[in-house]
């Protein structure tokens, strides 16, 4: 069999597909590639998924069709490794009472009688990172996966690398600010940890030449020249109308980081793409893969024009954008004449073991304690890298402002819902509490809860803004179930299935003639079954009678059974379980 090994890689690529590939199977994952992309020369994307939880899925990009795979299977380890496809949901009542519920190493810390943050968990700089006015609780600190106050606040350990001691760090705060940001598998511990490092310093420069507006000198012409297929990639994508500029994102040779953009002056719009690796080789190729991860040429419309406006780009929404999908603003002083450092001709390569000692040689020049958690029950070396005031990627407010815990009190009350019987006023206190609590109308009602409804019912589309008009209805308040209809109309109609579009129409025509008192409603109904059908109307009048108001959300019970997709999630989950319990027994 042909070895094929390329920078940065401990193993050849063929031995790390075949072993990542066993591994998958032997721990009871049935992986499928989805979709393959090539749009350009040297330029390969997948998507792989399981093929019983759809939920369960990464994205692969590298130069050729086997470096893709395996990165799309490492990313895959990374993420089953660390319990990242599980980050957004409750994983119920089963799991938040077993004898653990992340991993066999956590430590539960009891709340205390006064609800401040319990001993024990954080170290004093962390503490003074996350809380520096000591106003956190120990109940905002519970984990969206348990729940489980209860229990108390889970903490996971983490070696800090200044002097390898052992630091509980609550998985809420991991889950809330952290998101994916820092987490790696690979061949070798080395491998791995020099991947995730990376990543930190590409989210970290990038965030920080967006936010400050920086202007990058370009890679020059014969530094490029070193690297031929990037730039055959590079010439296919200028030849197909997409100018392309290449910068050295080192910030002066400080940071292994590149910056590449792409203009698409079809509809004015540019997409920048960062990249980092001690070699500079590997980052540059990186970050031109990371341009076109599953994207064809005709997917290159969707981002903003530049912008003078250096205040908006460098609002926080506006980098978590930049983070989640690059369709972030981008200030026109990137692209200045004159550029706001040298170009340096970086280099930062060596074994992955040297690699890993100059990247941590940077945190320490910059007084940043690294904090790392190693992963190895799956049979794949993997690791979940924290660098405090570096790779968060949320604000530490946001613990007190969108904690993922929010909703976790009103998940049996909003499941009951369909089918209840309640008092007429409990529906309508329940939309003030909803206002007290200060949720958003846009909200995700499934996201709040942590749920994995599927995409067949109601509650996939359900925000609380629509739950609001759907509890007006049920306590017979109309003229808010009005309001509330036509706000669900205008914000969330674009999601909806022809159906539910259809229903909200009628229903809105029966809001408003519920006003005209002059009116005799079965004067019209001929006619509204010829508009909106016969079950359209049926479903609508039950809704304004308060009879049937939650149209569309199926009942629920306690363990979830009405959510297909969820039950497939806990599956998945069960099968981590059992390997981390083996592994741990060892």
């Amino acid at each position: 069999m042909t070895q094929t090994f390329i920078p940065g890689k401990d193993a050849a690529l063929e031995d790390s597909i075949a072993r990542f590939q066993q591994k998958l199977l032997d721990l009871g994952f049935h992986i499928e590639e989805a979709s393959w992309l090539n749009p350009v020369p040297n330029v390969w994307s997948v998507h792989i998924r399981d093929k019983e939880c759809a939920l369960c899925f990464t994205n692969g990009k590298g130069a050729t069709k086997k470096a893709a795979l395996a990165s799309a299977l490492g990313e895959y380890f990374e993420r089953l490794s660390t319990n990242y496809f599980f980050a957004d949901f409750w994983l119920g009542e089963t799991v938040a009472n077993g004898s653990f519920v992340h991993y066999p190493n956590e430590k539960w810390f009891p709340l205390t009688e006064n609800d401040d943050v319990p001993e024990g968990l954080l170290d004093t700089r962390l503490r003074a990172f996350y809380d520096p006015e000591n106003e956190l609780t120990g109940s905002q600190l519970i984990d969206l996966q348990s729940g489980n106050e209860a229990r108390g606040v889970c903490g996971l350990p983490f070696t800090r690398q200044s002097d390898n001691q052992t630091v509980y760090i609550p998985m809420n705060i991991i889950g809330n600010l952290y998101v994916s940001n820092g987490m790696s598998a690979g061949n070798t511990r080395n491998e791995a940890r020099v991947q995730g490092l990376s990543e930190v310093f590409e989210r970290y420069v990038k965030n920080r030449i967006i936010a400050e507006s920086i202007s990058l000198p370009e890679i020059p012409a014969e530094v490029m020249a070193r690297y031929p297929a990037v730039m055959e990639s590079i010439a296919t994508l200028e030849a197909e109308g997409f100018p392309i500029f290449a910068y050295d994102g080192s910030l002066g040779g400080k940071y292994p980081v590149i910056c590449v953009v792409l203009f698409n002056p079809a509809n004015g719009t540019c997409f920048a793409s960062f990249g980092a690796h001690p070699d500079f080789g590997v980052a540059l190729e990186r970050t031109v893969t990371e341009l076109l991860q599953g994207r064809g040429l005709k997917d290159l419309d969707v981002f903003t024009p530049p912008t003078f406006d250096d205040e908006e780009v460098a609002e926080h929404t506006n980098l978590e954008t930049h983070f989640i999908d690059s369709s972030g603003l981008i200030s026109w002083d990137l692209f200045k004449q004159d550029a706001d450092y040298p170009f340096a001709d970086w280099s930062f390569s060596g074994t992955t073991e040297e690699e890993f000692a100059t990247l941590m040689a940077i945190f320490a020049a910059e007084d940043k304690d690294v904090y790392i958690a190693d992963y190895e029950h799956l049979g794949v070396y993997a690791c979940r890298i924290i660098v405090p005031g570096m790779s968060d990627i949320y604000p530490a407010e946001d613990l007190w402002l969108a904690n993922n815990n929010m909703g976790s009190h009103l998940r049996e009350t909003l499941l009951s819902l369909p089918g209840s019987a309640w008092d007429k006023e409990d529906y309508l206190n329940l939309i003030e509490q909803l206002d007290e609590e200060g949720f958003d109308d846009f909200t995700r009602v499934r996201e709040l809860l942590g749920l994995a409804t599927g995409t067949d019912n109601g509650w996939y589309t359900l925000r609380i803004g629509e739950l609001k008009a759907m509890l007006a209805l049920a306590g017979g308040d109309l003229e808010q179930a009005l309001i509330w209809t036509e706000w669900t109309m205008e914000f969330n109609s674009s999601v909806f299935s022809p159906t539910r579009a259809n229903y909200y129409r009628c229903l809105q025509t029966l809001l408003l003639l519920s006003q005209e008192d002059a009116r005799q409603p079965l004067q019209y109904l001929n006619a509204f079954i010829k508009m909106y059908g016969a079950e359209a109307v049926e479903a609508a009048s039950a809704a304004l009678s308060g009879e049937a108001a939650f149209y569309g959300l199926p009942a629920v019970d306690h363990d979830l059974q009405a959510f297909p997709a969820h039950q497939s999630l806990l599956k998945a989950y069960d099968k981590l379980q059992r390997a981390k319990a083996a592994y741990w027994l060892k």
